[in-house]
């Protein structure tokens, strides 16, 4: 491996790729509803995880990928994306304002990657000569095939594209959309190629602004010889006053939606999440109806751990950003785990709350509680604390009372905005204890936490 290194060859069996074709949505019988993922040499991948350290280290410690960048960058996720970008928004809806998102798509957008225009911007961002030359031949003459079960196509040869399955891949990807925000003036934020666009369409001169930043990001998709499949581009217009404004790319007009999918979640135009409430208890029904019409065993060892891995995971993915504004929601979501927690052999006869204490569970409106206070420490305290100078503002030192850091109440106007975790959190953190708060870390933090939502009603 360290001749590899040094004199930058790189085995062809490491340039070599099975690709799998693993669905996605829509119909199986289009090619397009899948994703390839290319299967590789094993000692290929632990060597490019060394690479991946190596360049991982300059750009973190030069402050190179942009912070709109959440996919693939230590501690940050889709959660982090949703939070940090819908802050804004609800923030513009609550004061009454007309917002405009944009969701973009790019046409594959990994297999387009030009390896001539990455390897221009990887010396760019400053990666030392013997990298950059590793990353060329890594990237150039490869090869792959198409295995479908047990049937394998012709060796074909790569000429663009970073391998998706790949260690190096998603990194690669990044160092190439990093420059997609320059002279862009709105709002926007990525999760690896998934890319949305907010800004405010008021006047005349607000609408054309974003207008001027889809034709900037046409320019940039041109200029790097990627494409956004305009079809799937879409527009949710939020608020009162909103006109409705058509936008254009590449001359062709983007079609408004009412409802789009975000990393997973649903977003309305109204955004108080029921759409998302209905869409997570439906999954998460489904699955539990399976585990009961097939596991014979009623015993906790067995159902708990399944309800814990395979179903209540479907009631709390970033459930940090969609909490359940309506009663009927909360009630909703919370009626998937009475149902679980009842398959227990010898608790039927017991209360959801005897349930509860019997199987040492918290309610699943506690949990979200929960992880409310832990997002917080987070963004206070813990990984995420460079943005959480932005969402969360500590109380004035001679303000602050009863656990040492108080945090500044927002103001606000519609239940939107109230609902929103960092507004909706606020009240509920200042009332936690101060050795709670005062945690040294996040392992502290959680078990102070527990220990004090156990006596809470």
């Amino acid at each position: 491996m360290s001749n590899s290194w040094i004199t930058g060859e790189v085995p062809e069996d490491w340039r070599r790729a099975n690709v799998v074709p693993i669905f996605k949505k829509g119909k199986k019988a289009d090619p397009g509803n899948y994703r390839p993922v290319s299967l590789t040499s094993i000692p290929g991948k632990i060597f490019e995880q060394i690479i991946k350290q190596h360049i991982w280290e300059h750009l973190d410690g030069n402050a190179v990928i942009n912070q709109s960048q959440h996919g693939f960058v230590t501690n940050k996720s889709c959660q982090t994306n949703l939070i940090s970008f819908y802050d804004k928004i609800t923030g513009w809806i609550d004061q009454g304002k007309a917002v405009d998102i944009v969701y973009l798509d790019f046409s594959k957008a990994f297999d387009k990657v030009s390896h001539t225009i990455l390897i221009e911007k990887m010396i760019k961002y400053g990666i030392d000569r013997t990298t950059v030359r590793w990353i060329h031949n890594w990237l150039s003459d490869r090869t792959q095939r198409v295995v479908i079960n047990g049937f394998t196509s012709d060796w074909k040869t790569v000429s663009s594209g970073v391998p998706q399955g790949s260690v190096l891949g998603p990194l690669l990807f990044n160092i190439f959309i990093n420059d997609l925000d320059e002279g862009v003036e709105g709002t926007l934020i990525k999760f690896a190629d998934d890319t949305k666009l907010g800004g405010l369409a008021n006047t005349r001169e607000e609408k054309e602004r974003i207008q001027k930043d889809l034709d900037k990001l046409e320019q940039w998709a041109e200029t790097n010889r990627m494409t956004f499949n305009r079809e799937k581009c879409k527009v949710l217009h939020l608020g009162k006053k909103n006109d409705n404004i058509q936008y254009r790319m590449g001359g062709i007009s983007l079609s408004s939606s009412t409802c789009e999918k975000d990393l997973g979640v649903l977003v309305d135009h109204r955004l108080n999440m029921s759409q998302q409430c209905d869409a997570a208890a439906k999954k998460a029904n489904t699955i539990l109806g399976c585990i009961k019409r097939s596991i014979e065993s009623r015993s906790r060892e067995v159902i708990v751990p399944l309800y814990s891995s395979l179903v209540r995971p479907h009631l709390e993915y970033c459930v940090q950003f969609w909490a359940p504004q309506f009663k009927k929601d909360i009630d909703k979501l919370e009626q998937v785990q009475r149902r679980a927690t009842k398959m227990v052999s010898g608790l039927q006869t017991m209360s959801y709350e005897e349930r509860l204490k019997d199987l040492g569970m918290f309610s699943l409106q506690k949990r979200r509680l929960r992880g409310d206070m832990i997002a917080v420490f987070k963004y206070l305290k813990g990984c995420h604390s460079a943005e959480g100078l932005a969402l969360f503002s500590v109380a004035q030192e001679g303000r602050t009372r009863n656990n040492g850091m108080k945090l500044q109440g927002s103001r606000y106007r519609l239940d939107i905005r109230k609902n929103f975790l960092t507004v909706r959190a606020i009240s509920h953190w200042n009332r936690l204890p101060q050795e709670v708060v005062g945690s040294p870390s996040l392992e502290v933090f959680k078990e102070r936490l527990d220990s004090y939502l156990s006596g809470m009603l």
